[in-house]
């Protein structure tokens, strides 16, 4: 009997919070998937101090660690390169930045790479996992710093955490935590949080240590605080269907996958939402919610998680994409509900209707059509592009 390999996706998301008083975060964190050689690449770097001058410095740190690593240049080659670019502390003789990089192959190797930063931690099975590190000492100038880097596989339900020092270092000065919350007592709080639910989005996780951290500064970040996590599971796909199909015989086969589909449903679109009402015999129940900057009201469908307008809701939801940086950033709005579900899932499998409107004058020239494609075309760009999801478009 042949076993089926169990699909595991790679969910990478991160949560920050500038120093109290500044405006502008001094850590930076990238995240980037090269399709062709099936890696997932992500950057932590914190620049010395807080504000502008720290900011500039960490985006100069994680722009060559990421374009570096991408092209597979040796750790230490990199290393060097950064310490070599930016200035250097002369009086305490360190680098202006600091950075942690963790590289994915084939969505089960790891290759871990920490200069400076607080070692990440690695949950599995219930415990902190430790790697094998080994230590490269670099002398650079005056730079005499030590540059970490371990290898290993990665299972299913694995998480891995990485944070700045703001993060291990909340709570200086409290009565139970003298130096810090650091990194055993943090380990300490992981351990719990995804004893009970391994498969917590990878968001979610990050926002409860951020807010356990600012907890411990009373609310006050004292330093810049960073945490990001890249979690290793099963994807959660989610169906969003948009447009009637071309033919009237197929609204029986969108019917069909909207039935038969596990997960989430979206449905976006007036008329698509009564095809499925009339096949499926559900009733399409309108929210009394009141408008929500110029947007229709959400509709419930038994079955299905949400029902909105069409095209004026999906140019919001990628208005609002291009604008954010965080998926769990709370939205109101049918828009910012989309937002919600797709923050929640791995995959998006978008089913997009292409039958013409009667009401357009040239059929040759179905201008509500070819929105809906290029709207739905740059939601999908935008979601694997910015946000590291997996997205497939069909059309119907």
């Amino acid at each position: 009997m042949i076993m089926k390999k169990t699909e595991m996706f790679v969910e990478v998301d991160h949560v920050q919070r500038q120093k109290s008083g500044n405006e502008i975060c001094g850590d930076v964190f990238l995240s980037r998937k090269i399709k062709a050689e099936n890696r997932t690449i992500t950057v932590l770097a914190d620049g010395m101090g807080s504000g502008v001058k720290a900011n500039i410095l960490a985006t100069m740190t994680a722009s060559m660690a990421m374009n570096f690593i991408s092209v597979n240049s040796p750790v230490e080659h990199t290393a060097r390169i950064i310490m070599r670019t930016l200035p250097v502390d002369v009086f305490r003789k360190v680098s202006f930045s600091s950075f942690t990089i963790i590289d994915v192959v084939g969505n089960q190797k790891v290759r871990l790479i920490e200069f400076g930063n607080p070692l990440a931690l690695i949950w599995r099975d219930g415990q902190i996992y430790e790697p094998r590190r080994e230590e490269i000492h670099i002398n650079e100038g005056l730079l005499k710093q030590t540059l970490c880097t371990s290898e290993f596989d990665v299972s299913l339900h694995d998480s891995i955490v990485l944070f700045s020092d703001g993060i291990t270092q909340s709570g200086m000065g409290n009565e139970n935590m003298p130096f810090g919350w650091g990194r055993e007592q943090l380990s300490g709080f992981l351990i719990p949080q995804l004893e009970y639910h391994y498969a917590m989005p990878a968001g979610e996780l990050a926002e409860r240590v951020l807010r356990q951290a600012l907890k411990n500064d009373h609310s006050m970040a004292r330093d810049d605080m960073s945490c990001g996590v890249v979690s290793f599971r099963e994807p959660r796909k989610i169906l969003f269907c948009t447009g009637p199909p071309f033919r009237k015989e197929n609204d029986a086969i969108l019917a069909d996958q909207v039935n038969n589909f596990n997960g989430d449903i979206i449905v976006s679109g007036g008329t698509t939402s009564q095809i499925l009402s009339r096949i499926l015999g559900k009733e399409v129940e309108v929210k009394m919610d009141p408008a929500f900057r110029g947007l229709p009201p959400a509709s419930e469908m038994e079955g299905v998680s949400l029902v909105t307008e069409g095209i004026l809701t999906l140019g919001k939801v990628s208005e609002y994409l291009g604008q954010i940086d965080h998926l769990g950033k709370e939205i109101a709005g049918p828009a910012g509900k989309i937002i919600s579900y797709f923050s929640r899932n791995d995959e998006i499998i978008f089913l997009v209707g292409t039958r013409v409107n009667d009401a357009h004058q040239d059929p040759k020239l179905p201008v509500e059509l070819e929105i809906r494609r290029n709207v739905i075309k740059k939601i999908a760009r935008l979601l694997e592009d910015k946000f590291l999801k997996k997205t497939v478009i069909n059309y119907i």
